[in-house]
């Protein structure tokens, strides 16, 4: 099976930190968050990976260069310029198979990456993604009134449940081709909108399990936090060497 991690990204919101290391490469507990991802994909039967990298690439091609020390097949391409979320997918198309992964080189999750991998060739939609229920508190009197201004309902602080994307996403080769074009910048919400509209299938999957998006400070050291209390839960073929 096969894997493309989206790594290239600056993570501007995680200065100073990454004015030093690329992003992918910040630690959590004792390893690099992309090496997490990368023995969580080996273990779930993932072993071609590209890693899609750009800002600091030097650093992430020195680290894990072949994969080999991971028992992975690890290729790379670079973005020259960013290309958005969705567009290093077109500059890889031809070297993937038939149905493929892909993912955020930044999160932390328990999700299991088989039975996401399953349920898209269990449904046969164009594209699998899988979502998180986020619960949203507000600290705040709600109120919802009518348009001349009664009031219709006053709820006390409540929290919201919203599900959003986990940044994983399996896709079907054949089927998301049309929609790309090579070094276009392209984002995964504006391909998935437009894949929809056009008629293609495009499938949710949901799982009890952990994620977090480590795209801010606060995030960085919940993400430390939570790894270092529960570090089996997120390595479950054991740490490794």
């Amino acid at each position: 099976m096969q894997a493309l991690i989206l790594a290239g990204g600056k993570g501007t919101r995680l200065r100073p930190y990454t004015t030093v290391i690329p992003k992918p490469l910040m630690p959590v507990g004792d390893r690099p968050i992309l090496e997490i991802l990368l023995r969580q994909l080996q273990h779930f039967g993932f072993e071609d990976i590209v890693l899609a990298v750009g800002h600091q690439s030097h650093l992430i091609r020195a680290f894990f260069d072949d994969g080999s020390r991971l028992g992975l097949r690890i290729d790379y391409t670079i973005e020259e310029e960013p290309l958005g979320t969705a567009g290093p997918i077109a500059m890889v198309l031809d070297r993937m198979d038939d149905q493929f992964l892909v993912l955020n080189g930044d999160l932390l999750t328990t999700l299991n990456l088989g039975r996401l991998w399953q349920h898209h060739l269990d449904h046969g939609g164009a594209v699998t993604i899988g979502l998180y229920q986020r619960d949203v508190p507000i600290d705040f009197g709600v109120v919802e009134s009518t348009a001349d201004g009664c009031l219709v309902r006053y709820i006390e602080k409540p929290t919201y449940h919203f599900d959003v994307s986990m940044g994983v996403n399996v896709f079907t080769r054949a089927r998301v081709a049309p929609f790309l074009t090579p070094g276009a910048h392209l984002d995964i919400p504006q391909l998935l909108s437009t894949m929809t509209a056009a008629g293609e299938v495009v499938r949710c999957y949901r799982e009890d399990c952990y994620w977090l998006d480590i795209g801010r400070h606060e995030d960085y050291q919940t993400a430390n936090e939570i790894f270092g209390s529960r570090q089996a839960e997120f390595l479950p073929g054991g740490a490794g060497t």
